[in-house]
């Protein structure tokens, strides 16, 4: 699937979070001027409270009898008169026998509990003391004692909220959906962006009509199905023509991946999902796009058996399934979900209703891929003299997004090389590196294991010319490449193929096998090399037994064994998912069989193409690469010929 530069390089601006419109549950006060208060306040409440104990002199709890005493000898200076105490300064008692005071004696503040004395006023207005009547508002120190408490406790109560603020709003709004919402001038991509699936976007251009005109379709009683499920290998560009629909369509694309259902609270997952329709219908018409539903739909009866591992994921499908039963297509809300793991969902998710229409988004094919690379192609400054299907040729198997990262891939391999442009040569080279990994030039290997991988290449090329089978070989390197690569083979269909016929599996094992013969018969001994080879061609044999019914010994019946887990109920218990021991035995007896059969064929055109397989590795050592013009010289050279199948076994 193609996807239009504009596509990635879409404008921040344009989104708009519907969360960030949500009012705030609270407002946090201003956590730095409230601190910085609270200590001015507290400091300059210390500082009073020192200056005040540092001033004062020492105070003396004087009785009132001898307040009374103090007052007729004349050594009370001042008095200040309150309801319940009487505090001034008095000076101290005369050291001789005079009868004046002593005006030079030290002076002591004294406090004393007043009494209902109504003469005390006349008293003090005889003995000529200054005296004054107080209000009683309590002192400084006894105000700050309970100001200076609430004082910290706010500071200490803005830092908490300061601090769990963030951790609060979150558990009082992850009951919010999580989707973003692209308004018509944020979706830019348009089925003019997506290339290489023709039926996947007529399906679809119909949705689009719907979206726009609505009564067309319901004048006849008809409706448009609930949901559309788009399934596809990865990369193929199913959340790209999610996309398409929003941009042709110009309405709202809410889009939330599966996973952001699934909370580790139950009922969370559910209450989102309330939330995501709710939204929806407010801004219909509009798309809603699931994408990855496979980790929010995935089959309940995974967990028959036993009790459920995840009583959330069950409830969120639940509650997924209720809002489909209630959702009304007329309202102009389009439900799409993607997923590449159809065979895990769960049947109520696809039953009639639900997701009424599923839409293949499969691997392109030549022709596809040819329109997919000339759409990322266009931002690309190319030679003359590519051939753009000689490169869709070269890329079977490629998905949209392959097709991307190996156009930009080849303009970086031009840019190492100071090129004015990108030929084909850099597209081979993005190709080399894509599958077979980035060259190792770096590790040095001895002559003799050079010499052994040389053969072992070139036995993979000379079995898969002489079988003529419908690979190319496209070019054979000694270089390494890529994790434990020593060397490759790169191989090309001529035609994109969808079947293939038994002789042609069986050169498939002896073209992989050809490079373990090709040691075996020309230096006398294996290696480890032939790892990978055995392992894919053990996997193809396996294949033909259990699979495809290409054994006469095992007969028609599919063997392959599945995990119990895989299957649905009413299969559990009725010997569903295995298979018996003699069936397991004959089974590893074909693949044996198989296996020597391809080594055989292998081995008898190694030994017919000797000569050719020792010029080619002689080649190989000393330019270390040979590509196709350099191969089709060397068969021609040596009379390569081409051996039948059936022929050879």
């Amino acid at each position: 699937m193609a996807t239009h530069e504009q596509q990635t390089e879409r404008q921040v601006e344009n989104r708009t979070d519907r969360q960030a419109d949500d009012p705030p549950l609270f407002r946090q006060p201003a956590f730095g001027w409230n601190i910085l208060a609270t200590i001015l306040i507290i400091g300059l409440a210390i500082a009073v409270t020192l200056t005040t104990q540092r001033k004062s002199p020492p105070v003396v709890a004087l009785p009132y009898s001898e307040f009374l005493q103090a007052l007729e000898a004349g050594r009370i200076v001042n008095v200040t008169l309150s309801d319940q105490i009487l505090t001034g300064d008095m000076r101290a008692p005369a050291t001789t026998t005079a009868t004046a005071p002593d005006q030079s004696a030290p002076i002591t503040r004294f406090t004393s509990v007043a009494f209902d004395d109504p003469g005390l006023v006349q008293k003090l207005h005889d003995k000529h003391v200054q005296f004054e009547r107080e209000v009683s508002s309590g002192s400084l120190l006894s105000i700050f004692s309970w100001v200076l408490p609430l004082l910290l406790f706010y500071g200490l109560w803005s830092f908490i909220l300061r601090r769990a603020g963030k951790a609060q709003a979150g558990l009082l709004t992850m009951t919010k959906s999580k989707a973003r919402v692209y308004m018509e001038k944020g979706i830019k991509t348009t089925f003019a962006d997506v290339a290489g699936v023709d039926e996947a976007k007529e399906e679809l251009k119909e949705v689009v009509n719907f979206l726009k005109e609505p009564q067309r379709y319901s004048r006849l009683g008809g409706r448009m199905p609930k949901g559309v499920l788009l399934v596809g290998p990865p990369g193929t560009g199913k959340t790209l023509l999610a996309r398409a629909i929003a941009g042709e369509a110009n309405v709202p694309f809410f889009s939330i991946n599966g996973s952001e259902f699934v909370e580790m609270y139950v009922g969370l997952g559910a209450a989102r999902v309330r939330d995501l329709f709710q939204d929806t219908k407010r801004s219909a018409p509009c798309i809603l796009f699931i994408d990855e539903i496979d980790a929010l739909g995935k089959s309940r009866a995974l967990g028959a058996g036993g009790l459920s591992a995840n009583d959330e994921k069950e409830q969120t499908l639940n509650q997924l399934l209720a809002e489909m039963d209630g959702f009304d297509p007329r309202e102009g809300v389009i439900l799409l979900a993607a997923t590449n793991r159809p065979e895990i969902l769960d049947p109520a998710l696809l039953r009639a209703g639900r997701f009424d229409r599923q839409v293949l988004v499969s691997l392109p094919d030549q022709a596809g891929r040819g329109q997919i690379l000339r759409v990322h192609l266009k931002r690309i400054k190319m030679a003359a003299a590519v051939d753009v299907t000689k490169i869709a040729a070269l890329t079977a198997g490629f998905s949209g997004a392959d097709l991307a990262n190996l156009a930009n891939e080849a303009a970086l391999v031009a840019t190492r090389r100071d090129g004015n442009d990108v030929t084909e040569d850099d597209f081979t080279r993005a190709i080399e590196r894509i599958v077979a990994g980035l060259e190792q030039r770096s590790k040095i290997m001895n002559p003799a294991e050079k010499r052994r991988v040389a053969f072992h290449e070139m036995g993979h090329a000379t079995v898969a010319l002489a079988l003529g089978t419908s690979e190319k070989v496209h070019k054979v390197s000694i270089i390494p490449h890529g994790i434990g690569a020593l060397g490759y083979t790169l191989r090309r269909p001529t035609e994109d193929r969808y079947l293939h016929v038994k002789s042609e599996l069986t050169a498939k094992i002896a073209v992989l096998l050809g490079g373990r013969a090709a040691e075996e018969d020309a230096l006398g001994e294996v290696s480890t090399g032939a790892a990978d080879d055995l392992a894919k061609a053990t996997a193809l044999a396996r294949a033909m037994i259990v699979n495809l019914g290409m054994s006469e010994k095992m007969g028609l019946a599919v063997c392959e064994e599945r995990p119990a887990q895989l299957l649905s109920p009413t299969t559990l218990g009725l010997n569903g998912g295995t298979i018996s021991n003699a069936t397991a035995q004959l089974i590893d007896e074909e693949i044996h069989r198989i296996l020597d059969e391809g080594y055989t064929l292998a081995t008898k055109v190694i030994r017919e193409n000797s000569k050719f397989l020792h010029a080619g590795a002689d080649r190989l050592l000393a330019i270390e690469t040979l590509d196709e013009t350099e191969l089709k010289q060397l068969s021609a050279a040596y009379r390569l010929p081409l051996l039948n199948v059936d022929e050879g076994v």
